[in-house]
Parts: C-alpha cells; sequence; structure tokens
C-alpha cells in the first residue's frame, strides 16, 4: 500500500537518483572523452572513472529494490532479495574501496615525509593502490558466500534440529555483521588517516614558510588546503553513512518497519551523490566541463 510517508521517500530517493546518476554519469563521460582525445589516461581519473560506473550501478540496484519493495512486494521472494544484496554488496564495496584509493592516492601524491617507508609506499603508489583493491576483494567474496549461504538457508528447509539451525544461523548473522564492520571501519580508518596526515604536514610547511619569511599562499599550501577538503567531505559523508548502517545492524526489526525500510535506502544514496557532486567541483577538468555544459544549457534555452 502506497502511503503519504511512502510517496515522500519516494520522490527524495528519485530526486537523489536522478543527481547522482548525473554526477557519476558527468565524471565518466568527460573522463572517457579526456582518454579518446589524448589517447592516454591519468591513474586519478582510472580511479574516478571506475568509481562513478560503480555508483551508477549501486543507484540502479537500489532503484530496482525499492521498485519491488513499493509496486511488487509480492514478487519480493528471499530469491530476490538475496541477489539484490549480492548486488549492493558488490557495487557499495567498489564505490567505497575506490573512493578509499583516491584519498590514499592524494595522501601519498601530496603529503611529504622523509620516513624510507613513506617514500617507498609514494613511489609506488598505484602499485600500493593496486594491491589494496586487489586485498579487499578477499573481504568481498566473504561477503558474498555468507549472503549467499543465508539466502539458500533460508529458501530451503535445514536438516538438524532446532539448536543446530540455530547456532548455524546466528553464526552467520554474526559473520556477516563482523565483515560489513570490517568492510567499512577500514576504509572510514583509512579515510581519517588522509586527513589527518596532510593536516600535519600542512602544520610543518607552514611552519618552514613562516621561518624563511615566506608567505602562506604558495602553490603547495593551495595543494595541501584542496586535498583536505575533498577528503573531508567525503569523510563527514561517510561517517554519516556509517552510523546508520550502524544502527541498521543492532536495530534489525527496525528495518522491516514502514518508515526505516524507506529511510536507509534514502540515507544511502546521500553519500555517494553528494561527494560525485564535490569531487566535480574539487577537479579543474570536470569543473571546467561543467561550467560550460551549464552555459551551453542556459544558451539553448535562451535561444528556444
Amino acid at each position: 500500500m502506497i502511503t503519504l510517508l511512502s510517496t515522500i521517500f519516494s520522490i527524495l530517493g528519485i530526486i537523489q537518483f536522478v543527481l547522482g546518476n548525473f554526477a557519476n554519469g558527468f565524471i565518466a563521460l568527460v573522463n572517457c572523452i579526456d582518454w579518446v582525445k589524448r589517447q592516454k589516461i591519468s591513474s586519478t581519473d582510472v580511479i574516478v572513472t571506475a568509481m562513478a560506473v560503480s555508483r551508477i550501478v549501486l543507484f540502479c540496484v537500489m532503484l530496482i529494490h525499492w521498485y519491488y519493495i513499493l509496486l511488487h512486494p509480492a514478487l519480493y521472494s528471499l530469491k530476490v532479495r538475496t541477489i539484490f544484496h549480492v548486488a549492493w554488496t558488490i557495487s557499495n564495496h567498489y564505490s567505497t574501496w575506490l573512493a578509499t584509493s583516491l584519498s590514499i592516492f592524494y595522501l601519498l601524491k601530496i603529503v611529504n615525509f622523509s620516513s624510507l617507508t613513506f617514500l617507498h609506499l609514494k613511489w609506488r603508489v598505484k602499485s600500493v593502490v593496486l594491491m589494496m583493491l586487489l586485498g579487499t576483494s578477499f573481504i568481498l567474496v566473504l561477503q558474498v558466500v555468507v549472503i549467499s549461504v543465508s539466502g539458500t538457508m533460508q529458501r530451503s528447509e535445514f536438516e538438524g534440529n532446532f539448536t543446530q539451525k540455530t547456532k548455524l544461523r546466528d553464526i552467520l548473522w554474526l559473520s556477516h555483521v563482523t565483515l560489513l564492520i570490517l568492510g567499512n571501519l577500514t576504509p572510514f580508518t583509512m579515510f581519517l588517516i588522509s586527513f589527518l596526515l596532510p593536516i600535519f604536514s600542512l602544520w610543518k610547511h607552514l611552519r618552514k614558510m613562516q621561518l624563511n619569511g615566506k608567505g602562506f599562499q604558495d602553490p603547495c599550501t593551495k595543494v595541501h588546503i584542496k586535498a583536505m577538503q575533498t577528503v573531508i567531505s567525503f569523510l563527514l559523508l561517510f561517517a554519516f553513512y556509517f552510523l546508520v548502517l550502524i544502527i541498521s545492524i543492532w536495530r534489525p526489526k527496525k528495518l522491516h518497519e514502514e518508515p526505516f525500510l524507506l529511510l536507509f535506502p534514502t540515507i544511502e544514496v546521500i553519500y555517494p551523490s553528494v561527494h560525485s557532486f564535490i569531487l566535480i567541483w574539487g577537479n579543474r577538468k570536470l569543473t571546467q566541463a561543467f561550467l560550460l555544459f551549464l552555459w551551453q544549457l542556459g544558451n539553448t534555452h535562451r535561444f528556444t
């Protein structure tokens, strides 16, 4: 039954879906066009483009899921729910970890420390990002296995007594919660490090500039501040999302109540949507392309 509350959340969800897909589609399109023109693409653009594509997939999965819940609840079987859960887990994993890789990439490219370990990581930044993505894929595989086994167990009768059935469900639930928290707490910690280290590096740089009697408006300072603005924006958005995720884990029964069933998906779309616009604002090439798009759109409306 479609109520006023579900209509409001549906409108909000659709607006975020349109804006999020527009922002991520714009990022992917601009980088792909630039790649074709130059016949080469930077590592940063590869990460950003892959993240944009993963978020488009994430939005589509959430929109179809929303469609089933509101308009065709009878078709929302355990099998369909498991498929959506797996699709959401995969797309959300790459959306989060590619954003984390981007922050690590900024950190190693911008921050300067004399530590030999840090310098080694800085020289091999591409390998560090690649190994991090490959390493976290192990967590993703475990998550998919746990979700699939849990879904299979719920769809079929489990052979054994009630105690064994309860124990297996508890083990699967605990494994799912552990992997979910680990898969989100780790990137959050990395984002926090990617924010704190540039602050420390900027403090050392400003102190050095002050001792040398130079001003603070040098290119290095501007680069530090620009990078920190991008990282802190996603840090705050992801912290809000992670808080909602924790609440949904510890109060799972609330997810089956209509207000929360509609509220949580709406909140989940906020951080990938808003962060994509922040990336456009923080990237000179994307900003120029976006302003050119708005200018052409304004001229089109003027002459029609």
